[in-house]
């Protein structure tokens, strides 16, 4: 094949890749990583099932790497009582100055509320912790959990109502990660020794196995191809968006209503002072 046959190519495989991926058919995006069977596609790969025993958790990663997005799951949480259990779902970088975009969602006892954690890592440094309560049961009906990444603002979003934002403050010191490709993860795991109630409430392994369900997976995102990142034309409605008016009265909603724990009012962690970020974040 010429060169420029080649190019043609390689270009028309860049746009189907990275244009954004839709729903479908998880197989194509997805590679269970761990968890000897117990994760799996299901329904001819429209969905993913990780499960959870008294042996080991199981999870998934993405195939692609993305560079900014805005990166959306159904997930459907372990149901009934799940104290102990942990479902994380984060983007990643490789090594061990990575960066990451995380949600944890923490079990809990049948009734209680799930909580859910939230952190953001640049150069494998996080502890920038913030945890808020759901105010619906997550394990009856799948739900839209987001990640909206880009070079201005990092949002996490339920049902695109926005519960955090972490803003790019680097013209005053605060890393922000925006060089590192990263992979999207999730995986179900047993975290008894900390997860529910500090550690207070333990795992019922008589109700295993736990399992979550995952499904509508669509990646608007620049894709890392042979080494560099590659974005289409239609990038242009998540890469510079920020949170609108609407938006923001319900990022204000959730923080006065849900959100029960934030690093930035947490003066005891921090005796030298609280991070640089606290003091202009919100």
């Amino acid at each position: 094949m010429g060169c420029t046959k080649m190019m043609i190519w390689v270009f028309l495989l860049e746009i189907l890749i990275m244009g954004g991926v839709n729903g479908g058919n998880l197989v194509q995006d997805f590679d269970i990583n761990w968890g000897y069977g117990r994760g799996k596609f299901v329904n001819n790969g429209q969905l993913i099932e990780l499960t959870l025993d008294n042996f080991t958790g199981s999870g998934f990663h993405s195939k692609n790497e993305y560079l900014f997005g805005k990166i959306d799951m159904q997930i459907k949480l372990v149901p009934g009582n799940s104290a102990g259990t942990v479902t994380a779902y984060y983007l990643r970088s490789q090594g061990d100055a990575f960066d990451e975009i995380d949600y944890e969602f923490l079990g809990n006892l049948t009734g209680q509320p799930y909580t859910v954690h939230t952190n953001v890592y640049t150069g494998g440094r996080g502890d920038r912790e913030q945890q808020f309560h759901l105010w619906f049961d997550p394990t009856t009906n799948f739900h839209t959990y987001s990640i909206l990444w880009n070079p201005h603002t990092i949002v996490f979003a339920i049902d695109e109502i926005p519960i955090r934002e972490f803003k790019n403050r680097e013209r005053l010191g605060i890393p922000f990660p925006k060089f590192k490709p990263m992979r999207l993860h999730s995986s179900l795991w047993n975290a008894d020794q900390w997860a529910t109630q500090g550690g207070r409430i333990k795992t019922d392994w008589s109700q295993a196995p736990f399992r979550a369900s995952y499904r509508n997976f669509r990646a608007d995102a620049c894709v890392k191809i042979a080494g560099r990142p590659s974005c289409s034309p239609r990038t242009g409605s998540w890469l510079t968006r920020t949170l609108d008016g609407l938006s923001q009265n319900r990022l204000k909603w959730v923080r006065r209503k849900y959100r029960i724990y934030n690093y930035c009012t947490d003066p005891k962690r921090y005796p030298q002072g609280l991070p640089k970020e606290c003091h202009v974040q919100e």
